[in-house]
């Protein structure tokens, strides 16, 4: 008898207690605030922005809801836990914010992260370390100066013009024009390797006033050995760059009969073929040529 009446007693607390009526009042604007901010910010994309999105609506949640859990004087481990969870959250908005301060750069380096590497894919972190290798330093030319003079200035930085106009010369012969978001020394700096050193064989002169960013060849390749990644990068845009280079010399180059040369087409580039003269001394030649089959089948 006895153990059947401590099973019924077992039985009666296993069972889940029933509400016996329903609170009057429902949870404070606190309570309904907090979970409408959670929604909010467990809708939050990938990537660094959408990671900050996320952590700073989960931040303020969690905030609402440790203040509703400390009018709850029955317990202490909601508090507890949403506290820890705002502290965690918290922490995570603070560290995004000091990673949102390195990757954001003047409007002349913004507007050469938008032109140049944002197309490629390059994420703000790896253009930060760009960026850091030049320190940050925009130069200027003023108009009718030099950025290189043919036979003299030495090949040692890599360059990328922000505004203005170059103009390319060699020999006082005008060869082309450098637009912005363009290397200023693309060629030099493909033709050398990194031990080799060299000067300039053209002239490049401002035609108005200019602004460009510089990085130094040693500091370049230091940065090159420390991330792959950015090498293939600033591979990629010196041979486009040269390429772009090439093909507008190419629409300045006429042949002898006033054709233009196609670097696609190398047989297109040659000179013409002298023609076939018809003498008297080469008939003779097609003559024994028809004869000698004649020969053979007699």
């Amino acid at each position: 008898m006895s153990h059947l009446t401590e099973n019924n007693l077992t039985a009666q607390t296993l069972e889940y207690p029933v509400c016996s009526e329903w609170k009057e009042n429902p949870e404070g604007s606190m309570f309904h605030l907090a979970h409408m901010l959670l929604v909010l910010g467990f809708m939050g994309g990938s990537g660094f922005y959408g990671s900050l999105y996320m952590f700073s609506f989960l931040t303020l949640g969690f905030f609402c809801y440790s203040i509703w859990a400390w009018s709850d004087p029955c317990t202490t481990d909601s508090f507890s836990w949403t506290f820890a969870l705002f502290a965690f959250c918290l922490a995570q908005v603070v560290h995004g914010s000091y990673r949102l301060r390195s990757v954001t750069f003047d409007k002349e380096f913004q507007d050469l992260y938008d032109h140049m590497f944002k197309k490629l894919g390059v994420s703000l972190t790896h253009f930060g370390k760009i960026v850091e290798c030049c320190e940050g330093d925009i130069y200027t030319i003023d108009k009718d100066h030099c950025f290189a003079v043919e036979g003299k200035t030495s090949i040692d930085k890599l360059s990328v013009l922000i505004s203005g106009r170059i103009r390319v010369t060699v020999n006082g012969e005008f060869l082309h024009c450098i637009y912005p978001f363009q290397f200023l020394d693309s060629p030099e700096w493909d033709s050398l390797r990194p031990s080799e050193e060299g000067i300039f064989q053209v002239t490049l002169r401002a035609d108005s006033r200019c602004r460009y960013v510089a990085w130094r060849r040693k500091k370049l390749y230091l940065l090159f050995a420390q991330h792959r990644y950015i090498a293939k990068i600033f591979a990629l845009l010196v041979r486009n760059d040269i390429a772009e280079k090439l093909f507008s010399l190419n629409e300045k180059a006429f042949d002898t009969r006033g054709f233009r040369y196609d670097l696609r087409l190398p047989s297109f580039c040659h000179g013409p073929e002298p023609e076939i003269e018809n003498t008297s001394e080469s008939r003779p030649v097609l003559g024994q040529s028809e004869t000698k089959p004649t020969e053979r089948d007699s």
